[in-house]
This record gives structure tokens, sequence and C-alpha cells, in this order.
């Protein structure tokens, strides 16, 4: 889905659309929005609340004892006047946004939205907080059905060549001309190897546009790392540990070869039993992804796949930099980054495009008594893709003939650092443009 380029001067996010068309639904429920910490959650909502409404009651939950009182009972009209005393401002139905921020922090705060949901659906109310809070709060019931719900992540590459104020290389990317986009190919490439130290993490990427400082983003992102750091010490102190561990041992795993996710190098004798709530708390975080296996490609693929078998990345390329402690040198000069740690950080950096894309599901394929391996199974518009990542300079594609010779039907994707090519039986498309394809 394409923005409105002359929307706002702000860092202009493609969720932007998606809220509008909430706003203009008559059958629009309240609003949830979910994603991990640092992603722009906050910082989009009271953009549209600012520029879309007349005005905007903004309740950040977090350590406010207005907030923790307020959802004492699901009376919504007692609720509302209590709002309107507090904020001093009327809460008007079409013309007032009501916006409350770390929803998770208050009690009964989730399940309010049910009551606003059957009895004021005329208000436009938004909630936000971390993925895991939201989803997790054991002492109440999840309203489902009664709401809406967008999923945020963090900047694709699309967005960070708009915050860098490249607009027409923003629409050949999202429209997929391929003439002008091989035209500009090493600009693209220049901002690529930008976007892989830098990341999507909206104030990352504002340092970066501002002043082009690598130590002032590495400061950020050890921040946003910390605050995850923090968040995973709240647990039990064995649980805590072996989140820890499973965190920690991310860059390691996507050095590998076979970028298999191994327990036993956790530590020795470790085994899946002892960490999967762990590695479990982390994907219902949003801070990981996990790719499992599809040993059939048969749609539907998750009936294929073997949840025993995964691969584990980032949810961002940046952060990935920041954890393996890569030289900022050593990916914003030279070509190295594309390929180094055996190519993890193009892979990481394909599935954060992908995740971003609504309708496409990412798998992968591996033979037992084979090396045929492919980088990506992904599912969309009820086909099947097998997808193979080439970051270096050999973009032979055995692996991918070998299987689509043997899956007649299935057309191969390569995403590379070449321009785009069509081959018939199999599309190359640059890194660069790997989640717009599958939006054009």
């Amino acid at each position: 889905m394409q923005i409105d380029l002359h929307i706002h001067n702000i860092m202009k996010r493609l969720i932007y659309s998606n809220l509008l068309q909430w706003k203009d639904n008559l059958d629009r429920k309240p609003l949830v929005l979910l994603g991990a910490r640092q992603v722009g959650k906050t910082y989009i909502i009271n953009q549209f609340g600012e520029h879309e409404f007349d005005n905007m009651v903004y309740i950040n939950c977090h350590n406010n004892p207005f907030a923790n009182s307020l959802f004492r009972d699901f009376n919504i009209d007692r609720i509302l006047y209590d709002i309107e005393q507090q904020y001093e401002t009327k809460v008007l139905a079409g013309k007032t946004l009501l916006f409350f921020d770390e929803i998770q922090e208050v009690h009964n705060g989730i399940s309010s939205l049910k009551y606003f949901c059957e009895e004021r659906r005329d208000l436009h109310v938004v909630v936000a907080g971390s993925l895991l809070g939201i989803s997790l709060r054991s002492d109440e019931s999840y309203p489902v059905g009664k709401i809406d719900t967008l999923r945020m992540y963090p900047m694709t590459f699309a967005e960070f060549l708009l915050a860098n104020d490249r607009e027409k290389l923003y629409e050949s990317l999202v429209e997929c001309r391929w003439d002008n986009l091989t035209t500009s190919h090493e600009t693209l490439i220049d901002y690529l190897r930008q976007y892989y130290f830098c990341g999507g993490m909206p104030e990352a990427v504002q340092a970066w546009v501002n002043n082009k400082d690598s130590r002032q983003v590495r400061r950020i992102q050890a921040e946003i790392l910390d605050a995850y750091e923090r968040d995973i010490a709240k647990h039990t102190s064995t649980l805590a540990q072996r989140i820890h561990q499973v965190w920690n041992s991310i860059p390691a795993q996507l050095a590998k070869e076979n970028k298999k996710f191994i327990f036993g190098m956790l530590k020795k004798g470790a085994r899946a039993a002892n960490f999967e709530l762990a590695l479990q708390w982390l994907v219902d975080a949003g801070l990981v992804y996990r790719v499992e296996r599809c040993k059939v490609p048969q749609l539907p693929l998750k009936f294929y796949a073997d949840n025993s078998i995964f691969k584990i990345y980032l949810l961002d390329v940046g952060l990935l930099a920041a954890m393996a402690e890569t030289a900022p040198q050593d990916i914003l000069l030279g070509d190295t980054v594309f390929s180094e740690f055996k190519g993890a950080f193009s892979e990481n950096y394909v599935l954060e495009q992908i995740k971003a894309v609504e309708g496409v599901n990412a798998y992968y394929f591996a033979k037992d008594n084979s090396q045929l391996e492919i980088d990506f199974l992904l599912q969309t518009d009820g086909r099947i893709i097998p997808t193979e990542v080439k970051a270096g300079d050999n973009v032979k594609s055995k692996s991918l003939q070998t299987f689509v010779q043997e899956h007649q039907g299935l057309k191969g994707l390569r995403f590379s650092m070449k321009p785009y090519v069509e081959q018939g039986w199999m599309e190359n498309v640059p890194l660069y443009a790997c989640g717009e394809v599958f939006r054009h």
C-alpha cells in the first residue's frame, strides 16, 4: 500500500494509510496497535491524532494513578466523564481521538475495549502497548471479535528512503519500475548499506538522517537493546536467565553455514524442553521471528511445517549489527557486509522486509538426507515461492534450480545484489526491492 507523500512533514510510515482507512470505516471497532517496543507506535498515533482530528486525549497508562483507577468498572459513560474532567476537554464522536498508551499497564484496560465497542462504537479509540503485555495479561480476557488490530514493525527500507528525502527513488521502488531502479542501482545499494547499519528503529533512523553520526546511532541501538534486557529481567530469575541465553546466542546461530537453531549452542547439554518458554517469550514480544522448516512444498505450508526444526531471526538488522559488535565502517564501506556471517545480515534483512508485508508467510525448506536447502519458502496469494538470498558475488542458484526442476509448476525467486532479471524459471529481484515486490 502506498502512502500519500504529501500527508504531513512527519517521519512517513506506510501504516498511516491503514490508520486513515480505520478512521473512515463506519464499522470500525476500537483499534489495538501491536508491536515491539521502540518501533514508533506512540509517535505515529500522536501524529495521526494531531493531523486527522479536532482534538486528541492522550492517556499514558504507565505509572499513572488516574489510569489505574479509571477501569474500576466498565461503565463507559462514567469512564468518559472522568476523562473529560481530568483532561478538561470534551470527547466527541467523530472529532476526538482517544488514545490509551501502554494499555497493558492497567488492570481491565484491555477488557474495557469490549464495552467501548458495544456501547460507543461511534468513538475513535486507539490503544497501543508492547506485544507481549497486551496478549499475555493472564488476569483478564482478551476482547476477541470486539477490536480491530494493526501490527507495526521497524521501518522498512522503502520508509528509510522516504526518511532520507528520496521520494523519487521511493516511488520507483514501490511501483517496481525496474528500468528506473537499474539506472539508480549503485545509489540504492549505498542506501542499503546504510540501512544494514542503521536498521529500521525510528530513533536510530532519525539520528542517522540528521547528522550521519555512526557513534550516535550505535548509542541509540545500545539503549534499545538495554531496554529489551530490562524487560527480560522482570521475569523469574530462571526464566530471565534462559531468555538471555537464547537472545545472546542469535548472532552466533545466524553466523553458521546451516542457520538451523541449535539448543546445544546455548550451553552444554541444553534441551529444547528447558528453553521453549524462553524462546516463545522472545517470539511473543516481537523481538525475534521463528521460521519453521517445511518438508513438503504444498499448500497450505503450515500443514507441512515441522515446529521442532526452525531458524531464528532478529526483528531488526541494525540491532543485529549492534549485537554482533560489527564495526560501522565494515558495514558502511565496501560490500563485505552483504556476505558477512555467511550472509546472515542479508537473510535477516529480507525476512524483516517480508514480515512487514501483509499476507506473506515465511518457512524454509530442507531435507533430512541431503544438502539441498532453500532459504525461504514463501506462501502468498495461493502460491508457493521458493526463495534464495544471495548476498555475495556468487549468485549461482544450484539448490534453487534443482528444487524448481524437482517441483514442476513452481517458479523461483532470488534476491541478490544484481539488478532485476527475468529468467523464465526464476526471477532475480535486487535486495533493495525484496519487500516491495510483494506489495506491487
